[in-house]
């Protein structure tokens, strides 16, 4: 199955501003692609850019979209292994948009095998509870939005900090507090502690029954993990740590943590995310699939890959309740609450709005 032409779209998605430690977005910086074929179907791939934490920006995507489908155009688009291979011998990195490109081969074969994703990867359906996320804010400010999560009936919190440790106990603490004890509670530093106040912080905060901490310090002391996990009586889950299989090989070997996060703008799409899963299966490291700034379209995709990989057991995947105020997606994975589901259409099921994509710039190669 030949590959005729590459449509990319720059899919800019206006939002409530959201923060995290190393800073904050006011939309998402989202890409969109559809890979066009000769037999008659295209296949669809979103992606979204989070510079201060995969160092991409959505111009560098899209300027490495059109490089990569240069690569691509004529080419097989049912040989996944060999396109792949072809991005990365072109380039390191650059693992965002790369995991667009991958989505929507995926999506191909999957269409080709007239199969909804997860049964093409062997999977099929169970029940898939997000987590809910607040972004950092003044303690009280957090508290109010815990409540308002609680009633509209989130069971699971993740928490942002990262920004001072002092306020970040305060924080967990008045939030602990105003939710009451039956809501489970995770957190996410993303780096923003020195290993002393990660230390002070996981160690004051343990009291108030945290389900685990994600990336409390920087990569660059990758090194003091193990040390850490010694000293903490909360969990860690690596997060910016692990971006491949061998990172995951490497933290697990080095005792750094307890779970892994994955998600596809780190791993580079779904082929590197199952190797991932799979490197954490075989040490009984479970894992949890995230995201960045995603809509419903890289949602879906991450949600029939959900359903084919057993060893996730955390889900983060919330993305396009964080202050999106447009949905430029049809079909896909749809919420129930918190809950997440997906009808059985071939591949991913979901594609971009066109009149959402009447708006948005184009390229195509």
């Amino acid at each position: 199955m030949t590959i005729t032409h590459i449509d990319i779209y720059r899919f800019s998605i206006p939002m409530e501003p959201f923060t995290i430690a190393t800073g904050t977005l006011a939309h998402a910086q989202n890409v969109f692609i559809r890979i066009h074929t000769d037999a008659g179907f295209y296949g669809v791939g979103e992606c979204s850019a989070f510079p201060m934490i995969v160092g991409e920006t959505q111009d560098t995507c899209l300027v490495m979209a059109r490089e990569f489908a240069r690569l691509w155009k004529g080419k097989d688009a049912l040989d996944i292994e060999a396109r792949l291979q072809e991005l990365h011998s072109f380039t390191a990195g650059n693992t965002t948009i790369k995991s667009a490109f991958d989505n929507a081969l995926f999506d191909i074969a999957a269409k080709n095998a007239d199969m909804p994703l997860y049964q093409f990867l062997g999977g099929e359906k169970r029940t898939v509870e997000s987590d809910i996320t607040i972004g950092i804010a003044g303690h009280h400010t957090m508290a109010l939005k815990a409540l308002d999560f609680k009633a509209s009936g989130a069971n699971i919190l993740k928490v942002k900090l990262g920004k001072n440790v002092i306020e970040d106990v305060e924080r967990v603490q008045q939030i602990r507090e105003a939710v009451g004890p039956a809501m489970k509670i995770r957190i996410d530093a993303n780096q923003g502690w020195s290993f002393n106040e990660a230390v002070f912080a996981l160690q004051s905060i343990a009291q108030y029954d945290i389900e685990f901490c994600e990336q409390p310090i920087r990569t660059w002391y990758d090194d003091r993990l193990p040390e850490l996990m010694q000293l903490s009586p909360v969990k860690i889950m690596a997060d910016e740590s692990v971006y491949n299989h061998h990172d995951a090989r490497k933290q697990i070997n080095a005792g750094a943590c307890h779970y892994i996060n994955i998600k596809m703008a780190k791993s580079g799409g779904i082929y590197e995310a199952k190797r991932i899963h799979d490197v954490a299966a075989s040490y009984g490291i479970p894992c949890m699939m995230g995201g960045m700034l995603e809509s419903r379209i890289a949602l879906s995709a991450k949600l029939h890959f959900v359903y084919a990989s057993p060893n996730i057991r955390f889900y983060d995947m919330d993305t396009c309740k964080l202050g999106h105020l447009v949905d430029p997606c049809v079909g896909g994975a749809m919420y129930d609450g918190y809950h997440l589901t997906i009808d059985d259409a071939p591949g991913i099921g979901a594609d971009a709005d066109e009149a959402f994509l009447a708006d948005c710039e184009r390229f195509t190669i």
